[in-house]
């Protein structure tokens, strides 16, 4: 069996249908059901049964269905260590990414390094920074780019820092903020705690909160169209001049940051190919 095999097993185990998992892996349902017997063929067992509301797998087959991932991580490590020994920088590195980094500033750093290291492909899965971080804890991807501080023992590059702007149509002033519309919009616990702790510091009442939205991008286009202000990362605003805007600053009258790092497990570098790309990382100039 190879990987692929291994990836129809998962597939159909969690689907219980010939049809979905074919149209999961872009595959034809005859093919399909030629590979399963194939499989079925090579361990000398049925693992499926067909039924009215689709398949259900024999104790052979439930079995071989929960080694899937152990065998699918398993022939992916096999595969990077041997990749690793040949002096070429060849392989997949699989991230997990912010959704404002990946938008704003992944697609070009993959095409600077694709073009040095031609025979590196990618595996990207984007999300916010909290679900990245699981992404690395439990050794999904290789590398997560992540905005704001977690807690993290292992190693990680610092890659840029921003100040948090209260971003408006018209110019306004800092002691206006609580009777003015905030436009909200969904993020990641660490800045939101970021944000709240600073409020909460500055005035006794709540903001004054009219629209919630899903991403910093939406509330950009309201806050454009002077339906609100929004508290907004510096990095999402530059050089918009439709958009006036100030830093946000502590009680020590310092600005409010949040920094973006790319956190790693020590063992990644081990990997030719994850070496380079951190040395790629570490040397790049992020605008």
């Amino acid at each position: 069996m190879d990987d692929r095999d291994w990836l129809i097993l998962k597939n159909l185990y969690i689907h219980n249908n010939i049809s979905k998992t074919a149209q999961n892996l872009y595959i034809s349902q005859p093919a399909l059901t030629k590979r399963i017997k194939q499989i079925e063929k090579e361990f000398e067992v049925p693992i499926i049964e067909r039924g009215t509301k689709g398949v259900r797998f024999t104790a052979e087959g439930e079995y071989l269905a929960k080694c899937a991932d152990e065998m699918i991580e398993r022939i992916r490590q096999m595969k990077e260590t041997v990749w690793n020994m040949n002096q070429e920088v060849v392989g997949t590195i699989r991230l997990g990414v912010s959704n404002f980094f990946a938008k704003n500033m992944l697609p070009k750093i993959l095409r600077l390094f694709k073009d040095r290291y031609p025979r590196v492909d990618y595996k990207v899965i984007t999300g916010l920074s909290s679900e990245v971080f699981n992404l690395v804890y439990n050794k999904k991807v290789h590398f997560g780019i992540v905005r704001g501080e977690f807690a993290w023992a292992e190693s990680k590059c610092f890659l840029f820092e921003e100040n948090i702007c209260v971003a408006s149509k018209e110019k306004i002033e800092l002691e206006q903020l609580p009777e003015l519309p905030r436009i909200e919009y969904k993020t990641d616990a660490s800045l939101k705690r970021l944000i709240d702790d600073w409020w909460s510091g500055k005035f006794s009442q709540p903001p004054l909160i009219e629209i919630e939205v899903d991403s910093t991008d939406t509330c950009k286009e309201m806050v454009r169209n002077g339906l609100g202000y929004g508290l907004l990362p510096s990095v999402l605003l530059k050089e918009d001049e439709d958009i006036t805007r100030f830093t946000i600053k502590d009680e020590n009258d310092e600005p409010i940051i949040r920094k973006t790092w790319m956190i790693y497990h020590n063992e990644t570098i081990k990997l030719k190919t994850a070496k380079e790309f951190v040395r790629f990382i570490e040397n790049y100039t992020f605008d």
